[in-house]
């Protein structure tokens, strides 16, 4: 795991990059603090840098940026490739038939070495189609004179790049791009408009005019020859194709068998993630997909297996007890730490510098806190992460699906009517009206919430398609463009049902859009920046693409039985842990906000909400913020996620704003 930036430079002159280079790569020494390197051709204007997180061969030879050992191709690489001993045995059996005598030029014992053998083997399509792992990587082709960015599957690993003037920057984090020279900050109001929808800003967009993300299993290709040609990234593996080929061809074993072979294909991926020549550990909740990877390792492990959970005193945010059950039953070293609101509050000032661009997920607090844990003892952590979008476990996959059963039958134009005129009503007529029900529904929630549930049922009604009605569940601001100002939104796979394929099915619809969206966008996200923030390097099993085009492959009725998330994934688990030790209801993995926010966090909150502020910086129409910020105190709604959309850009913005 590690960092990397570079430069291709079109502007007359060729001066040495390295100055800028170091500056560039010393903004992300978090990624990387083993080891720094740079690598530039001045007369092409090329120039690449790393920061190095020594996980494998620990030796200079593991040095980046590489150079390749016909010393055509320079790579800087993020990342681990697990099956990398497969393949230089695969290249070595290649060479020795042929003769090459290539064999005898392995300089050392890093994944980073046999991915170029691979790359002058095959070419660089046909290579990474091989590669088990997580990566992004930069690779310079010098006979070519050709610049090549390359993103995971799935999307675990980052890159960001873009023009900037004569220069084409690209890194593993905007601080790295922001140090060059030419880096304009300018703001996006569009991907403003997307946070504040999804919470996170999906790719291929980025805070910043001019800036991308790399789509996740694609590879952009530049070549100085066209230094002007915008350029397009191409798809080397489908989400999309796995998934219809999933469902086309399912597979037709009986439940046992899946279950066997859903078993082995998942311990082999753990069992590959736990190479390491440095401490390694498991992040451990207590939940199934968490427990799930610390059991395969266990059971494939000689000593205890290093486990870290954190909790919290607030009732309904603690699962500690259940990680600590869990690791005492399989016999793990087990750490757990209790955090204080005081000091779940204290990591708040850092999000802005850790996340980067504006990102909004109150977990992104509980997962930098446990991956700080962590890195006290290991230097690599397995996590869970995952599970949820290929085996059905979020709430939304069986809700959703029964919420469009029951209102579609009624034709469009009745759904509308009634869609119009509930939401006619004022929210405090429903509270003032509905007051009897006020005593049951303190039991569930703000007793002052009826108001606010009618209109919630109001925007479900008047969803005219499956699509409008997912995306109405993932959203948080359902209509972005009046808050954010000079806001159009982008048009996104999950606002346009012309990306769907031929998934026909509902809920194979939302998960695929889950994996495609939320995931890299969010929850990958969210886990690489917390980890790397603290120099962890982070691995996710579940994520290995076998995994993921094997549990496209069952069929959904297994997954899901009779309302039941993960049918499938629980019965595999209770191979390991006994049933009864699982039986719980699923918790999210977050904080209080609602409740810090009215407490101690309001005088920070009012700051960052105030009217005049936000009217000055101009980003905002003040007044639905400041509505909702009132209803939120007065304990009437709980508004804690638009609030936090809000506040997360408000605190990244200052911070930038203090940067320039």
């Amino acid at each position: 795991m590690c960092g990397l930036t570079g430069i291709l430079n079109l502007g007359p002159g060729q001066d040495s990059l390295e100055p800028v280079l170091k500056r560039m790569a010393d903004a992300i020494r978090h990624r990387g603090p083993d080891d720094q390197g740079i690598w530039e051709d001045s007369h092409a204007g090329m120039g690449l840098a790393h920061r190095r997180l020594s996980i494998l061969d620990l030796s200079p030879q593991g040095h980046q940026p590489m150079i390749s050992a016909s010393e055509r191709y320079v790579i800087a690489f993020n990342g681990e490739v697990y099956n990398f001993n497969d393949l230089r045995r695969e290249l070595d059996a290649l060479w020795e038939n042929t003769e090459s005598g290539m064999r005898a030029r392995w300089r050392g014992h890093s994944d980073t070495e046999v991915m170029l053998a691979a790359i002058e083997q095959w070419g660089i399509a046909n290579a990474v189609k091989k590669f088990i792992g997580m990566f992004a990587f930069a690779l310079w082709d010098r006979k070519e004179q050709e610049l090549s960015l390359v993103r995971d599957r799935l999307g675990i690993k980052p890159m960001y790049y873009g023009w900037q003037g004569d220069s084409f920057l690209f890194g593993s984090e905007l601080k790295a791009l922001k140090k060059h020279p030419e880096f304009r900050r300018e703001i996006n109001p569009d991907s403003v408009a997307l946070l504040m929808r999804y919470k996170y800003i999906p790719a291929p967009h980025a805070i910043y005019k001019g800036i991308n993300k790399l789509l996740p299993g694609h590879i952009l290709t530049l070549k100085k020859s066209n230094p002007h040609a915008t350029p397009q990234s191409v798809p080397y593996w489908s989400m999309l194709e796995v998934a219809e080929a999933g469902v086309t061809h399912p597979l037709v074993e009986s439940e046992e068998d899946v279950i066997a072979q859903l078993d082995s294909i998942l311990r082999d991926a753990v069992k590959l993630r736990m190479i390491s020549d440095v401490p390694l550990g498991a992040f451990l909740s207590g939940g199934i997909d968490s427990t799930m990877i610390v059991a395969m390792m266990q059971a494939q492990s000689n000593e205890p297996v290093k486990t870290f959970s954190i909790g919290f005193n607030e009732e309904g945010f603690d699962e500690a007890p259940y990680a600590k059950k869990i690791a005492e039953y399989l016999g793990t070293d087990h750490t757990e730490l209790y955090v204080t609101a005081e000091q779940g509050m204290g990591v708040i000032p850092r999000l802005p510098t850790l996340y980067d661009e504006p990102f909004s997920d109150p977990s992104q607090i509980p997962t930098f806190m446990v991956s700080e844990l962590a890195r006290k003892k290991v230097t690599v952590s397995l996590s869970g992460d995952g599970g949820d979008e290929l085996f059905g476990g979020y709430n939304r996959y069986i809700k959703g699906r029964d919420l469009w059963k029951k209102i579609s039958w009624m034709p469009k134009p009745g759904r509308q009517l009634l869609a119009t005129s509930i939401s006619a009503i004022p929210s405090r007529v429903y509270d003032r009206g509905l007051s009897w029900m006020k005593p049951i529904l303190a039991r569930f929630g703000r007793a002052g919430d009826m108001g606010h549930k009618m209109h919630l049922l109001s925007d479900v009604l008047s969803a005219k398609s499956p699509e409008a009605l997912y995306l109405h569940l993932i959203s948080h601001w359902t209509d972005p463009v009046s808050l954010v100002k000079g806001a159009v939104e982008p048009s996104t796979p999950f606002s346009n049902g012309c990306h769907w394929g031929k998934l026909t099915d509902f809920t194979q619809r939302m998960i695929f859009l889950d994996t495609i969206g939320y995931l890299p966008g969010d929850i990958l996200t969210k886990v690489d920046r917390a980890s790397m923030g603290v120099s962890l390097e982070a691995r996710i099993p579940m994520l290995d693409h076998r995994v993921v085009e094997y549990a496209w492959r069952i069929p959904q009725e297994m997954k899901l039985i009779e309302g039941e998330s993960k049918a499938l994934l629980k019965k595999v688990l209770y191979k390991y842990v006994p049933k009864e030790m699982m039986e719980r209801p699923k918790k999210g993995f977050s904080v209080p906000i609602a409740d810090w926010l009215i407490g101690p966090l309001r005088g920070w909150a009012e700051d960052l909400l105030d009217e005049r502020k936000l009217e000055e910086e101009g980003h905002f129409n003040p007044e639905p913020i400041r509505r909702i910020w009132g209803e939120h105190l007065s304990k009437k709604l709980n508004w804690e996620f638009r609030l936090w959309d809000v506040l997360m850009f408000q605190a990244w913005f200052r911070n930038e704003s203090a940067e320039k």
